[in-house]
């Protein structure tokens, strides 16, 4: 079916604003009422919806005259639609007379449980084949054989639907995808098994890519940058730093400072630059002297063995102002390049650092990935008995099922291809780990269900099915060895398996993808970049802070979905994580340094996600505020109702027109939403938004529009009639019913699960394991388990129900 309806004015309005009518905690819906109810609700629907919704009028496509009411679940598919209007108590549009508040709540109370009570249509969904995105590749890589890809660099970028990049549908496969997946095999292999032929290499890292690990420098550094490398052999490497600031103008060599590279911890290398000798070489010398200063940091042999290491160049110095805190708006930041861009009197990173080797390889050490791969010796086993015991363990755990004697028969001739010409093990094997991740076992998941199962019918799910449905799920990869050993022998059918498997798996440190695969995507946090603040306007900003906002919102988020608290904390929620620049931008005294720490927030406006610097960023524009989007935003994420996407041609710009006196994002919004048909949704949308004024486009909070000059007003009504002021009341009006977020999140959360998106005959499901969540204060895992244990994570649904019409991901600002 289409996920939505082009509905015009009337059906428009009913479009957004759910359930913000004030209403005691934890509300749920009224017990079912009987049919013999439905002609009180027939008139009431005749008096205020028939007039534009007839067979005869049938705006919008949509006659709701025609409709039993007495059999409402024959055509559940409009009712849901319905719904998901008519909740917000904006039908009929504002000036046509109106039905009490409280009977549009009974209706909606009346049809819901209706509905519920006599489901129609499949109990589950139909999912196709599937390939992995490329989130899920990189995860199931470093699962299968320990490596860290960057899945941006290795495969293009999947079509999204609703934010998520992982549905169904949006997954095919073309003969470019494909020519990347093997050229991705390839390039895994080589660094899972090494090179012990020692060939030299020479990899370079840029400083600002480097400068944005989240984890911490060594106590008593300042500044650099800290990296992974992959070394592939065991010998000698020879590193080089690009430019250390040494140039033309010789002021960089007045104060002498340390520098240091350690790996892992070890200090490699440790150096002065600086200071009178050094800049009596520069200022005497000149060019000659400036490269004998750099020559000192240039091939620096380290012995290293193979395998990934952690690398850090930073700088030991002695302080030179009392703290960073009192130079840092001056400076750009000390320790942003070293120490500040401003602070030209000490050397800084200014370039790249080169890693070149090995030289002298001594072979290849059993590093992390050999160790998942070499699950045996050759040397006492024998080249071919070993190399089929590591196919058959290295194919179970990729194609997540046993594997049989024909999956090693198509394998083995890799390996033998491997050896030819004079290959060694290593070589063959390394063909073998080519061939499983290019396998289309390995890149794709498809369910078949159980032997004997019928062609176009409903059945559930083999426990094997299960088990990689339930690993995609909550890790973003395939099922470890506890559960598909668990899966293989079907004990997932045992009573409470399933709930203890999810429990383990919730605790586990990959459950961690549920926020940055699920959660950052669903809320739209993924795409910051997208928005670029005006340097004019926002000298502040840097890449740096986009990069604190993203960490902060996904430890945030990550502590109230991964420490399993009730999931409307995530709007209620006074604790964060903040670094000194966050603190700095927020208002919050005390925290000082790059290190990021859980605060407690002592302003109202900053609690939950709405005062997070993330959302109020992604939801702007780069000059300037736009409670169209924030409204937008808070509809469809938080409360489950998206507004209908403006008219082709619609004007959208609110720029300052040349020669006027500049005006408030308020006064000229009002400008834009002079003709009604603008106001029919802006009216719905507008209000939330303005709520939001205070914050800046940067998250920073404001009193003044100084564009304007003027004060912030973030008074407004909502469409419901509730008059409210700023940030808090509006938290108040979304948290006054927490059903309705919590089902909200669980409709994107179980779209998310099943790799498709929901259908009318999902609904009923929905608010049955809402309704079970809420018995539990809507705890993370009540929900996750509630998803679980449902018919539509279980089962196939008939291909004959896949009718979905995807729906374009949102458009970016």
């Amino acid at each position: 079916m289409k996920r939505s309806i082009h509905l015009t004015a009337l059906v428009v309005l009913i479009a957004s604003w759910v359930s913000l009518q004030p209403a005691a905690s934890g509300q749920t819906s009224p017990p079912p009422e009987p049919y013999q109810d439905a002609p009180r609700y027939r008139a009431m629907l005749a008096t205020y919806c028939f007039t534009c919704h007839s067979t005869r009028a049938k705006v919008g496509g949509l006659a709701l005259d025609s409709l039993d009411l007495g059999a409402a679940s024959d055509d559940a598919r409009t009712w849901e639609k319905a719904l998901r209007k008519l909740r917000g108590h904006l039908m009929p549009p504002p000036g046509n007379p109106q039905p009490p508040a409280k009977d549009v709540d009974s209706f909606v109370a009346w049809m819901e449980n209706t509905l519920d009570s006599h489901p129609k249509g499949p109990k589950a969904g139909y999912v196709p084949i599937e390939r992995l995105n490329r989130t899920e590749y990189a995860a199931s890589v470093k699962a299968l054989v320990g490596v860290e890809v960057n899945p941006k660099d290795v495969l293009p970028q999947d079509i999204q639907v609703d934010g998520f990049d992982n549905i169904a549908d949006a997954l095919s496969v073309s003969p470019a995808f494909l020519d990347q997946y093997i050229t991705a095999a390839r390039h895994v292999a080589k660094l899972a098994i090494g090179d012990p032929a020692g060939h030299v290499a020479n990899v370079k890292y840029s400083i600002a890519a480097s400068q944005t690990s989240d984890e911490p420098f060594p106590l008593g550094t300042r500044g650099g940058v800290r990296f992974k490398h992959n070394f592939p052999a065991d010998g000698e490497y020879r590193i080089s730093i690009g430019d250390l600031s040494v140039g033309l103008y010789t002021s960089t060599m007045e104060n002498e400072s340390t520098l240091v590279i350690m790996i892992d911890g070890n200090i490699v290398f440790r150096k002065p630059i600086g200071g009178p000798a050094d800049l009596a070489l520069a200022d005497r010398k000149g060019a000659v002297g400036r490269t004998a200063i750099m020559d000192r940091f240039t091939k620096i042999p380290v012995q290293v063995q193979a395998g990934v290491h952690d690398l850090v160049v930073t700088f030991i110095d002695r302080a030179h102002v009392e703290s960073d805190e009192n130079v840092a708006g001056g400076f750009n930041g000390i320790g942003v390049l070293g120490f500040g861009d401003g602070n030209n009197r000490m050397a800084r990173l200014a370039d790249g650092i080169e890693i070149v080797g090995p030289f002298n390889s001594t072979g290849v050490s059993k590093t992390a990935s050999r160790a998942l791969i070499f699950v045996c010796d050759p040397n006492k086993l024998g080249d071919p008995a070993c190399a089929k015991q590591i196919i058959e363990r290295l194919a179970r755990r990729a194609f997540r099922r046993p594997v049989t004697a024909e999956d090693v028969a198509r394998l083995m001739p890799f390996y033998e291809a491997g050896r030819q010409g004079g290959g060694n093990f290593d070589q063959g094997i390394e063909q073998v780990v080519v061939a499983v991740l290019a396998s289309p076992d390995f890149l794709y998941r498809a369910i078949r269900g159980p032997r004997g199962a019928a062609p176009n019918s409903e059945f559930a799910l083999t426990d094997l099915e299960l088990a990689s449905r339930l690993s995609f799920f909550l890790w973003n990869t395939g099922p470890d060895e506890e559960l598909l050993n668990l899966a293989a022998t079907e004990g997932l059918a045992k009573p409470g398996a399933v709930e203890k498997q999810v429990r383990r798996m919730l605790a586990d440190p990959k459950a961690s993808s549920l926020v940055t695969s699920f959660a950052m995507k669903w809320l739209n946090l993924t795409t910051l970049d997208s928005v670029q603040p005006d340097p004019k306007l926002f000298p502040g900003f840097n890449e740096q802070l986009r990069h604190d906002f993203s960490k902060e919102a996904e430890a945030f988020i990550s502590s109230i979905l991964l420490e399993d608290r009730s999931v409307v904390e995530l709007l209620t929620s006074s604790h964060t994580f903040l670094n000194g620049e966050l603190a700095r931008l927020y208002g919050v005294p005390g925290v000082v340094g790059p290190q990021f720490r859980e605060v407690t927030l002592a302003e109202k406006e900053r609690a939950g996600l709405l005062g997070k610097g993330a959302v109020l960023l992604r939801t702007s524009y780069g000059d300037r505020t736009s409670p169209v989007l924030r409204g937008q935003w808070v509809l469809d994420k938080l409360l489950g109702t998206p507004p209908t996407p403006p008219p082709a041609n619609t004007a959208t710009d609110l720029s300052q027109k040349a020669g006027e006196a500049p005006k408030t994002i308020r006064a000229r919004l009002e400008q834009h939403r002079d003709k009604a048909s603008c106001r029919q949704c802006h009216g719905v949308i507008d209000p939330i938004g303005l709520a939001l004024e205070n914050f800046d486009a940067i998250g920073e909070w404001r009193t003044m529009d100084r564009q304007a000059n003027a004060p912030i007003d973030a008074k407004t009504v909502l469409p419901n009639g509730v008059p409210i002021d700023g940030t808090v009341e509006l938290k108040d009006q979304l948290v006054g019913r927490p059903a309705t977020f919590a089902e909200a999140f669980t409709e994107k959360l179980m779209m998310y699960a099943l790799n498709r998106q929901l259908e009318y005959f999902d609904m009923p499901q929905v608010r049955a394991l809402v309704r079970g969540a809420a018995k539990d204060n809507y705890k993370f895992s009540s929900i996750v388990l509630g998803i679980v244990n449902t018919d539509a994570f279980r089962k196939q649904g008939p291909a004959a129900a896949a009718v979905t019409e995807l729906r374009p991901t949102e458009p970016r600002p």
